[in-house]
């Protein structure tokens, strides 16, 4: 076969249609979403989920942005069973529906948070942290089911921070070549390289698909094998 037929029959395995790999999630997922407010989110993927009639999911993601609109129509629409991130401060609807007792929360600080999910991609189980020391993130709390183990280092005193992983990742990416191998733009890059390495199906929003060879190799933040599906941006 040659090279051309196999690059062919590569982005033939990944490429589909956001139907098709919306498909692909069940009821009852974990699933890490990228973005830091809405720069770098996959909104095509993240619009079309809302549409899905599946419930019970874990979304591990930086923020649930607003009431209704993007991850925070997940919530709207009942979907969410769990959360685990940090900034939610942009969508109060996250703290009522956790003061009804309807959703659990893990609040893990933003560094802590992207520290966790490189550290599961790395197959890293946990880590130590100084961050959150002395504060009710690490003490046995209602948003803590147990306190975290402490240690001191150096005379300094740190906490074990487990690492996060996920069933699915969905993320976006500025360009693709016909292998999966995933170029970001600027900040739009944020939790985006560090996702796709934790979550056993990884799927990509991406605005465009070049021929594999095409992207300067210094430019790839996520080598292909990281990526399962890769949907085409409209």
């Amino acid at each position: 076969m040659k090279r051309e037929d196999n690059m062919s029959e590569t982005l033939s395995k990944k490429l589909k249609s956001i139907d098709e790999a919306m498909g692909m999630i069940k009821s009852g997922s974990s699933i890490m979403i990228s973005g830091f407010g809405t720069v770098g989110d996959p909104k095509q993927l993240v619009d079309a989920l809302t549409k899905l009639s599946i419930k019970d999911l874990t979304i591990v993601s930086n923020d649930l942005s607003s009431p209704g609109i993007g991850l925070g129509a997940l919530l709207t629409a009942g979907m969410v069973k769990g959360l685990i991130g940090n900034y939610y401060n942009w969508n109060p609807d996250v703290a009522d529906a956790y003061n009804a007792g309807k959703i659990d929360v893990t609040l893990v600080p933003q560094g802590s948070l992207a520290e966790s999910i490189r550290a599961a991609g790395a197959g890293i189980p946990a880590f130590y942290t100084p961050t959150s020391v002395g504060t009710l993130l690490s003490a046995k709390s209602n948003l803590n089911k147990k306190e975290k183990e402490e240690r001191e280092f150096n005379g300094r005193k740190y906490v074990l921070q487990e690492s996060v992983k996920a069933d699915v990742a969905l993320i976006s990416a500025h360009k693709a070549d016909t292998l999966g191998n995933l170029v970001y733009y600027k900040t739009a890059r944020n939790f985006n390289p560090l996702m796709a390495m934790a979550a056993d199906l990884v799927i990509v929003e991406v605005g465009e698909i070049v021929p594999a060879g095409s992207l300067d190799p210094e430019n790839i933040m996520t080598p292909h094998i990281f990526v399962d599906v890769l949907v085409q941006r409209r």
